[in-house]
């Protein structure tokens, strides 16, 4: 599976990196500037890579609300921002700039990500009205830009929307991997830090065949294990913060103590029987 080859784990728990608000997000202001916005995330940079995860994810988490159609600024601050931190850097890492996923793949292209996550397909309808995504032309701005070995993991559900059309699951899932070559398959809660139905990672997972599938939200340190025992890896965000609060700032105790307990799991995992995934 490509997901030790990247992270040399089994079963690997990426970390958001959550960028706080930029130039021209609503909730940027006051003595906000992009120095401590750079400051706030090489920090919380450092609590996530000493805690022990295994990749980071950094994504435009506090853009809200998030932008159909990204600014031009939002972009190019993100792209400082990673330039600024690069170096630091020891896991592998990827970029989203949320609910834009073309926008997405070009900040991967010029910062050398391994991988994006972002909700690469379907139509949906929320708060921001409807959205429409275009994986065809996502695909061909990936294949124009050379990025054969970036990795695409997709969003199944999206985290706060709802689907135009019910569909189940199962046929979602199918439909994804046969029409849309995903790397990954990512299950969600309503928000961020809102838990994975179990049930439902059981009914992506089984249809998945060799695809990986992450439990995308909701990971904490009393049920890391179980969401684990039923998917291929987890991406988390909130439980590393103080208090587990989404508008908070990480804290490595947190980190170290979830991935203590991921890390003693996987010694199971080990000696239960001989991974079949590598």
């Amino acid at each position: 599976m490509w997901t030790k080859d990247l992270f040399k784990v089994e079963k690997p728990v990426i970390a958001l990196l959550h960028l706080r608000a930029m130039p021209g997000d609503p909730l940027f202001g006051g003595e906000d500037t992009m120095e401590s916005v750079i400051q706030k995330a090489r920090e919380e940079l450092t609590a996530l890579q000493d805690g022990g995860v295994d990749g980071i994810l950094i994504a435009n988490e506090f853009s809200l609300p998030y932008e159909k159609q990204v600014s031009y600024v939002t972009v190019a601050a993100m792209g400082c921002i990673v330039g600024e931190l690069k170096k630091e850097i020891r896991v592998p890492f990827g970029v989203n700039i949320v609910s834009n996923p073309i926008a997405t793949i070009d900040l991967a292209a010029a910062t050398g990500a391994d991988f994006v996550r972002s909700t690469f397909t379907g139509a949906y309808i929320g708060e921001n009205g409807i959205t429409d995504t275009n994986i065809p032309a996502t695909l061909r701005r990936k294949k124009e830009l050379g990025l054969k070995n970036l990795k695409l993991l997709f969003k199944v559900n999206p985290e706060s929307d709802t689907y135009l059309a019910e569909r189940s699951l199962e046929k979602i899932t199918k439909s994804i991997i046969f029409h849309c070559f995903p790397d990954a398959l990512c299950v969600s809660g309503s928000s961020a830090g809102s838990e994975t139905d179990s049930g439902l990672m059981e009914r992506v997972k089984k249809v998945s065949g060799e695809t990986p599938v992450f439990c995308n939200t909701g990971c904490t340190k009393e049920n890391i294990v179980e969401k684990l025992e039923q998917c291929d890896g987890a991406c988390i965000g909130t439980a590393f913060k103080k208090d587990g609060k989404f508008s908070n700032y990480v804290e490595k105790e947190r980190v170290k103590e979830i991935m203590d307990i991921v890390k003693e799991y996987r010694k199971n995992i080990g000696a239960a029987a001989p991974s079949s995934r590598s």
